[in-house]
């Protein structure tokens, strides 16, 4: 693990990152710009779903698929209520930020997925192409939930959950843009891969390091204006969380029978903390809630230690769980 931990460290897109980190925390005037920074999030998100695609169409859909999705599903709509239980009553969090941040965590961040899927490439890890359409299974069931715990102490919440709302959180670019993408790619199979592989596939690994540079500076910016909003325990529970929603991952990939690839990437996504799709909900749903607070914890802390630490500890730990 420490060997991994190690090669994960100095690999091209941590490194990237780190230097984004660096900067931001250093002041530098280095950014990139907005209409970059959204081009290669659509990038990142076709690729993985149009791959994903391409990968179920070549196997075919299996019982294993199935129950994968039920996992992923579960998981999403369960971890809030674990996360509220930390924030609220073990680090002291007031009851609408607490189930504010819970929905952040029982979601998942496609960006800590892509960092996964290229860290088991690089391996030669195999893993299974259906694991895209897990990832995006998990976006939503957390915000349902983050609602439930919530209306006890907002009566209003109940009616968010309105045809507007709903449709909001359905037609969620990231969702969209990773559905539609695993749409084409089951349609196409190996004949769309072909012909789209030097744009989704050979120009991935330099479309990641340029993003993950991004994800860098906006970390940066989290923890030194953040910072002043989290007490110790707050902030202790973004690096406990990711540890937590792992191990349930890792027992529920145990009991299907997932591969040592998939299992790691189940683990990645229970242990990840969404910034993109639950900030716009939550926004709606809950326009009280600190939104500084969420977002320093999923971005600022436990976004850095998935990357570094986290993907390197699931991936052994996965190995383990496999043979």
């Amino acid at each position: 693990m420490l060997a991994l931990a190690v090669q994960n460290l100095v690999s091209p897109p941590v490194l990237f990152f780190g230097i984004g980190l660096g900067a931001s925390l250093g002041r530098s005037d280095l950014s990139v710009p907005e209409a970059i920074a959204r081009f290669l999030s659509l990038y990142l998100l076709i690729s993985i779903g149009f791959r994903g695609g391409a990968e179920v169409a070549h196997q075919g859909l299996t019982p294993t698929l199935a129950l994968a999705l039920v996992a992923g599903v579960v998981l999403s709509a369960g971890l809030p209520f674990i996360a509220y239980a930390l924030l609220r009553y073990g680090a002291g969090l007031d009851h609408i930020n607490a189930a504010a941040v819970a929905a952040y965590y029982g979601s998942i961040s496609a960006v800590t997925f892509v960092a996964v899927t290229g860290v088991l490439t690089q391996l030669a890890l195999p893993f299974d192409g259906y694991m895209i359409a897990v990832a995006a299974a998990m976006e939503t069931p957390a915000i349902f939930s983050a609602l439930v715990i919530a209306r006890s102490g907002q009566a209003r919440t109940a009616r968010e959950l309105s045809g507007g709302f709903l449709r909001e959180i359905a037609l969620n670019g990231s969702i969209v843009a990773l559905l539609g993408a695993f749409a084409v790619g089951y349609l196409t199979g190996e004949r769309g891969m072909t012909s789209l592989k030097p744009f989704l596939l050979d120009a991935f690994p330099g479309f990641l390091c340029v993003f993950l540079l991004d994800m860098g500076l906006i970390a940066g910016r989290g923890l030194r204006d953040g910072w002043r909003s989290l007490s110790p325990a707050v902030a202790g529970f973004a690096l406990v969380m990711p540890l937590i929603g792992a191990a349930f991952a890792a027992l529920s990939a145990w009991l299907i029978g997932l591969s040592a690839g998939s299992t790691a990437i189940l683990m990645t996504l229970g242990a990840s903390a969404s910034y993109i799709a639950v900030p716009a909900a939550m926004r709606l749903a809950l326009p009280a809630a600190n939104p500084a607070i969420a977002l320093t914890l999923s971005l600022g802390l436990t976004f850095p230690f998935n990357l570094i630490l986290g993907i390197p500890l699931y991936i052994a730990a996965a190995r383990m769980i496999a043979d």
